[in-house]
């Protein structure tokens, strides 16, 4: 099924996220982490590319494992900035060949050891939209940042850029992490106000590791709010604690928002099924999910 169909329904949706094995040699475990996701009934399970490319020769295989032989609508990760035109083509062939359907397009981490772009590159998302779209057929997802792109001068210049991917193709949005659901709200606001009205799907990322945090925190940007750093601070060296206190916060969030009318929540489980579960599990009379 397309995304979008699945976004279109006066539904609570909750999604979650795995990454791809580094290596081949991991690939069966990867496949029974697949498996212990889609026991947990979520609207899809997305499958990244890899940090710059670097895991994205496994991607449309672990698309196929969680759509093909699980039963859950796979959405498949595809990054421009370090892969050229014709690799774009192969995955996209590939990816026509499994049946799958969605794709989250994506610029991509910057890779240290290439020049880009490369004359046979796409510069940003939306080229790489627009190449999806022509393709045909193709459900397409983007992302965006509530607090801005970190590589942008501005919110509102960020905003402009959003709005060009969705002219190109972009049928819904799945945002980066945040932390504070204010500032959610608040960007919703502002890109209705630009006149943004695909839907938004909200990114929710639950505290785990400390170390973690902090490292994905430096990369997107995200703000802490006193509430959540106190939470870090408390449990940073009870590794079980922090686990469960960042589950509660997750929680919480989720059920702010969806008390708010976002209907449409992903969790970035870091291939740990189990995180996901106990989210999920304290959701139980909020998120419906099928038998």
């Amino acid at each position: 099924m397309k995304i979008s169909e699945q976004l279109k329904r006066n539904e609570v949706t909750i999604s979650c996220e795995l990454f791809p094995p580094k290596k081949g040699s991991e690939l069966a475990k990867a496949h029974e982490v697949v498996r212990e996701m889609a026991r947990l009934k979520p609207a899809y399970i997305s499958v990244t590319y890899g940090a710059s490319g670097g895991t994205s020769e496994h991607t449309v295989d672990m698309a196929n494992e969680v759509q093909n032989v699980n039963g859950i609508t796979a959405l498949a990760h595809l990054t421009c900035a370090s892969s050229d035109r014709e690799k774009i083509q192969q995955v996209l062939k590939e990816l026509k060949e499994n049946k799958i359907e969605n794709i989250l397009a994506l610029r991509g981490d910057t890779p240290d050891d290439l020049d880009f772009p490369l004359p046979n590159q796409y510069h940003h998302a939306s080229e790489l939209i627009e190449e999806i779209r022509k393709f045909g057929d193709f459900c397409i997802g983007g992302a965006c940042y509530p607090e801005g792109h970190p590589e942008a001068l501005t919110i509102e210049a960020d905003i402009d850029y959003l709005k060009r991917k969705v002219e190109a193709g972009c049928e819904f949005l799945t945002t980066q992490m945040f932390f504070d659901n204010n500032v959610m709200y608040n960007f919703l606001y502002r890109i209705l106000k630009k006149g943004i009205d695909v839907p938004v799907i909200a990114g929710i990322m639950p505290v785990t590791n400390a170390k973690q945090i902090q490292r994905m925190v430096s990369l997107s940007g995200a703000v802490l709010p006193q509430r959540f750093r106190a939470i870090v601070e408390r449990f940073a060296d009870d590794a079980v604690a922090l686990s469960q206190a960042g589950i509660a916060y997750a929680t919480d969030q989720i059920i702010d928002l969806i008390a708010n009318g976002v209907n449409h929540v992903h969790i970035y489980t870091m291939n740990k099924p189990h995180v996901a579960g106990a989210i999920l599990d304290n959701l139980s009379e909020i998120y419906k999910r099928e038998e």
